[in-house]
């Protein structure tokens, strides 16, 4: 049976869902993010592709958070491909989970701003919320559980597929990614390309695109994604 946050995300207009935060009601700024939103309250799987600065990432969070809190899912678990973006990570200090944590920052930066630093500790010291590198995912039935994949351009077919086939019974799965930044070695295909392709017409799984028109960031942003999307096309 679909899982259907309608009570959970306190849709205070079931077309205009919103969420509640320490800051008050969170603002949706785009039919896109309204849409997005959508998918999420009413499909167990959902990929949010596009350009950064659109909100896919804080917004998958804000749902985790919504969702924890009312406890609709006991657990919130983030993951994030282990792929060096021209830095070596074997040259970082610390164990893995060390080494990834800065590409989280993203997940971080949301759940303070949702929870505040103090429960977010705590909440990482209890496992409610959970850091864990894609790697580690094999072998896991993920239940009762909000389980967020970001940067997920940067998987591979197979260990998108390993990831997908984590969900348990009760959880849902938020996919965010930008395939316009793929770091993967050359002729390695990007596992979020190829699910999107694969996947987008099952029922419960939901796909939401994001455009350069959707970026709440500094205007200047919106050009800058325009520029190398021109580029990327003359390329071609």
């Amino acid at each position: 049976m679909t899982n259907n946050l309608d009570n959970v995300i306190n849709p205070i207009n079931i077309d205009k869902p919103s969420i509640v935060t320490l800051n008050g009601v969170l603002k949706l700024y785009s039919n896109s993010q309204q849409k997005y939103m959508q998918n999420i309250l009413h499909h167990d799987i959902n990929f949010g592709v596009g350009p950064a600065g659109t909100g896919k990432t804080f917004l998958a969070v804000a749902c985790a958070v919504s969702a924890l809190q009312q406890r609709y899912v006991k657990k919130i678990l983030l993951s994030h491909p282990v792929v060096e973006a021209g830095e070596q990570l074997g040259f970082l200090p610390g164990d893995l989970i060390q080494k990834i944590n800065p590409y989280l920052q993203p997940l971080y930066d949301a759940l303070y701003d949702l929870l505040g630093f103090g429960k977010v500790e705590k909440y990482l010291q209890q496992q409610i919320i959970e850091i864990a590198p894609l790697a580690y995912m094999r072998g896991r039935t993920l239940n009762d559980a909000f389980i967020i994949l970001d940067e997920a351009q940067n998987a591979t077919i197979e260990q998108m597929k390993m990831f997908l086939t984590r969900l348990g019974m009760n959880s849902k799965v938020v996919i965010t990614g930008d395939v316009t930044q793929i770091d993967l070695p050359r002729r390695t295909t990007s596992g979020l390309k190829h699910a999107i392709d694969l996947l987008e017409n099952i029922p419960n799984i939901s796909v939401t695109c994001f455009q350069s028109k959707d970026v709440v960031r500094h205007p200047l942003v919106r050009d800058i994604v325009d520029a190398y999307a021109k580029w990327e096309d003359s390329k071609n």
